[in-house]
């Protein structure tokens, strides 16, 4: 087994759990005495440092939500003089405010390590070239894997997102041997290699790392078929530090959270109570070592469930499910909650889907109702109308055996549907509430 640190990512339970309140109770001292945002709701809350005396205190503690950092624009949240601040990020918001993210030059390092351990984790050597085709700049996706990618001693091509020509030609004439985008961009790259008669199987790359956006397994399938590579996953969020919060080990059956740095919680969406591991729940995060701008329970509205807190790597940082989705994603439609990710599971167990779709929801009459408009390959779109009908009723029953309610289903024929070199848009909903 390889480990990047295997101190730590082989730590004893209870050793860890003694790690993760020491620093749990120097983090609260710390973000009490320095943000006035944290010092009110605390205080609000009648809570003091020194309350803090076990882990299961993280329960006495506010929540931080988005909102929170876009009331608190742009500095509100630093916990230290801007002499010590070296980077900011941001992440785009709907009222027009981003949510600004601080670094120190300790939190970049812890940065680097966290995607170390991650890249390290899914086989990436020193003898690797590295093609990135994440979006650089605010954005925190492809300086994350930068980092990790040159802290290992790979070589990196740092393409950035998009221009698919180019990150072609340059896979076929650097060696590329790893690749890291979105799982969306990763087809969209290997459909427009076969379209120009590339053999992308013979480009020399063994592994990709996806994130960025929820995914499936059928799609993880997908990409390894169509590259034949492995396809790990990747999480992680700008507001807590980027990518590096939890990674895909060799098993490929869950993330590891470096729990060390990132005390995950996962809480009922509406109660904010704790769920059993094993049942779905909002993944909330707490930045345990950073020193910039760091958060107290962080609601990420990612859901997910923890899987196991061992782990036959022999890594023994808590595993996490996929993420399943987002709380603010949800659909509800007649009652009914609804996510897209589940729409993805059902369609993509269809050999002939191509997974590209789009979910568009409207309200007609007052009753809410979905159309699914999906790729089908150019075989089935070219049969006779009656067969294309039949298909067409074979998809609409695997969604509605999984959903539980009634949708529409539209073939459309392939390349028709948009695609994305960032995250891929796949819900439109018209209705107004």
């Amino acid at each position: 087994m390889k480990y990047w640190d295997i101190a730590y990512e082989t730590l004893d339970r209870e050793v860890l759990k003694a790690v993760q309140l020491k620093r749990l109770q120097e983090l609260v001292k710390y973000v009490y005495g320095n943000v006035p945002f944290y010092n009110e709701k605390m205080n609000e809350l009648n809570v003091k440092p020194d309350d803090i005396k076990s882990l299961e205190d993280i329960t006495k503690l506010p929540f931080t939500e988005k909102e929170d950092l876009r009331k608190n624009y742009p500095d509100g949240l630093f916990a230290t003089s801007k002499r010590d601040i070296v980077r900011i990020h941001a992440s785009s918001g709907t009222t027009g405010k981003p949510t600004v993210v601080a670094y120190t030059k300790e939190d970049i390092d812890l940065w680097q390590n966290m995607m170390a351990r991650a890249l390290y984790a899914g086989g990436v050597t020193a003898a690797d070239i590295f093609q990135i085709a994440y979006g650089y700049g605010l954005f925190t996706g492809g300086l994350g894997f930068h980092y990790g990618a040159e802290r290992i001693g790979a070589i990196v091509i740092p393409v950035s997102g998009g221009n698919t020509a180019k990150q072609l030609m340059l896979m076929q004439d650097l060696k590329t041997t790893v690749l890291a985008c979105t799982p969306s961009y990763a087809i969209y790259l290997g459909e427009e290699a076969l379209k120009r008669g590339i053999d992308i199987k013979n480009f020399g790359i063994k592994e990709g790392f996806f994130g960025g956006e929820p995914w499936s397994e059928n799609i993880r399938k997908k990409i390894e078929e169509l590259w034949d590579i492995k396809a790990y996953d990747h999480y992680g969020l700008s507001e807590i530090i980027g990518p590096g919060v939890a990674f895909e080990c060799s098993q490929q059956n869950g993330l590891h959270i470096n729990e060390d740095h990132f005390y995950p919680e996962i809480v009922d969406s509406k109660t904010l109570e704790p769920v059993p591991d094993g049942e779905v729940g909002e993944l909330v995060i707490t930045t345990l070592t950073k020193k910039g701008m760091p958060l107290l329970r962080y609601r990420t509205k990612d859901l997910t469930k923890v899987i196991s807190r061992s782990c036959e790597c022999g890594r023994t940082l808590v595993k996490i499910h996929r993420i399943m989705g987002r709380a603010d994603d949800m659909l509800i439609i007649r009652g009914v909650n609804v996510f897209p990710s589940q729409i993805e599971e059902a369609l993509l167990s269809v050999e002939e889907v191509q997974p590209h779709y789009m979910i568009i929801v409207d309200r007609i009459n007052s009753m809410d109702v979905i159309e699914v408009q999906v790729e089908v390959n150019e075989n089935v779109f070219s049969d006779e109308i009656k067969d294309l009908e039949a298909f067409e009723i074979k998809v609409k029953n695997q969604i509605e055996n999984i959903l539980g309610i009634s949708v529409s289903v539209k073939l459309v024929a392939p390349n028709t549907i948009e695609r994305f070199s960032g995250k891929a848009k796949r819900v439109i909903d018209k209705r107004v509430f």
